[in-house]
């Protein structure tokens, strides 16, 4: 509860006039005083009094890529006996606020606003809550109380059309090493039949020995997985326009070009945040460790003070073997931590880098990569043909 400039006045005079009328014997000023504090201790109550509203959202989409239209659309419902009188009611956008007219709303009557939801910048647009000032009629008193949810309206990067995702290199139960772009079927095990197995499948000859019938398991051993490594530290990107850093900006970008090449080719895909702790795994059904998607990871990444996370990230990659294809996306001052990138060449048959926002061109063989470097995600996605098959 706030009190106004106006009530802050009247209550300084209540307390004057009341000192006054008691000291010096005026009950006329005591009167005075007395009506003062009246009217503020009624503005008080009055301001007090809860409207019962009811706060719905719609977002027409929720989920965006950067520059692409989205709206949202509010309607508040009046669900009390009384007139809602003396409301004043604001949403919140993003750092932007719209009026929202609920003055004198009807009981059982609603009021629907409708705008734009800012996607001029990749990010998480938060929209609410509804925010609603209740007044005194002599303006004394204001009283303002959130109404409804928080609705998140995603903002995904830009996706630019890849042509391909690397074939990758799959490893069989053998030790083989072979090239491949969709995978191939190995023999794994054997388990006891049961009803609704192929009879195919059937191996004959250890179901013989054994006595009871005996199915191949067979495993897709050499599908390509891919690891998607996003550089986000500040470090790795120190030039910043406008408190933004347009490198961080175009690493996203190719990210979401790459996850949606991997998705649109039905290839695991691993996304990982180097300064991200856990990483969270993403499959091409959208599913994985964590609630939200990639892309939805994406929008909502945002740099990092963490200046030895690559190393930690590096390490991880070594142990685990997360994938056989990495691809290692960085901005300008990344460029120093491509050594630790270089060593996970034994572990990973295919890797790349990115770079992006550099001055001037990486030096070519820097620590044996593939080094790629754009302007921006439109010329990494340009380029990215020459590439793919290293």
């Amino acid at each position: 509860m706030g009190i106004t400039a106006r009530g802050v006045g009247l209550l300084v005079a209540a307390v004057v006039l009341l000192a006054a009328g008691f000291r010096f014997a005026y009950p006329e000023l005591t009167l005075l005083g007395a009506a003062a504090g009246a009217a503020v201790g009624y503005a008080a109550l009055v301001a007090a009094w809860r409207p019962r509203l009811t706060v719905t959202r719609r977002a027409d989409p929720d989920r965006v890529a950067r520059g692409e239209p989205a709206s949202m659309t509010l309607t508040v419902r009046n669900t009390g006996r009384l007139r809602s009188a003396n409301l004043l009611a604001e949403d919140r956008c993003g750092e932007r606020t719209v009026p929202v007219p609920v003055l004198r709303l009807r009981p059982g009557r609603d009021t629907e606003v409708r705008y734009d939801v800012p996607t001029d910048r990749r990010g998480v647009v938060p929209v609410g809550p509804l925010r609603v000032t209740r007044r005194d009629p002599l303006g004394l008193v204001a009283l303002a109380r959130p109404y409804g949810a928080t609705v998140p309206v995603w903002v995904h990067p830009r996706v630019h059309p890849l042509t391909a995702v690397p074939t990758g290199a799959g490893r069989s139960l053998d030790g083989r090493v072979d090239g491949v772009p969709h995978g191939s079927i190995t023999f794994d095990s054997l388990r006891e039949y049961v009803v609704g197995d192929e009879l195919r499948r059937v191996h004959w000859r250890t179901s013989a020995r054994v006595g009871e019938l005996m199915v191949r398991e067979n495993v897709d051993t050499s599908l390509p997985r891919l690891v998607v490594l996003l550089d986000n530290r500040a470090a790795a990107h120190p030039r910043l326009v406008g408190g933004v850093a347009e490198s961080f900006e175009s690493t996203c970008e190719a990210a979401a070009s790459i996850v949606t090449a991997a998705h649109r080719a039905d290839l695991p895909v691993l996304l990982l945040l180097v300064a991200a702790k856990p990483p969270q795994v993403t499959t091409p059904d959208g599913e994985g460790d964590g609630a939200l998607g990639p892309l939805d990871r994406l929008a909502a990444a945002e740099l990092s003070g963490d200046g030895a996370a690559v190393r930690a990230a590096t390490t991880r990659l070594r142990q685990e073997r997360l994938g056989d294809t990495l691809i290692f996306l960085t901005g300008p001052g990344g460029r120093d931590e491509l050594g630790h990138v270089g060593a996970l060449r034994g572990a990973y048959p295919s890797v790349v880098v990115g770079v992006f926002g550099a001055a001037e061109p990486t030096p070519p063989g820097t620590a044996g990569l593939v080094v790629v470097d754009a302007a921006d995600g439109a010329q990494f996605a340009a380029e990215w043909d020459g590439v793919r098959r290293w």
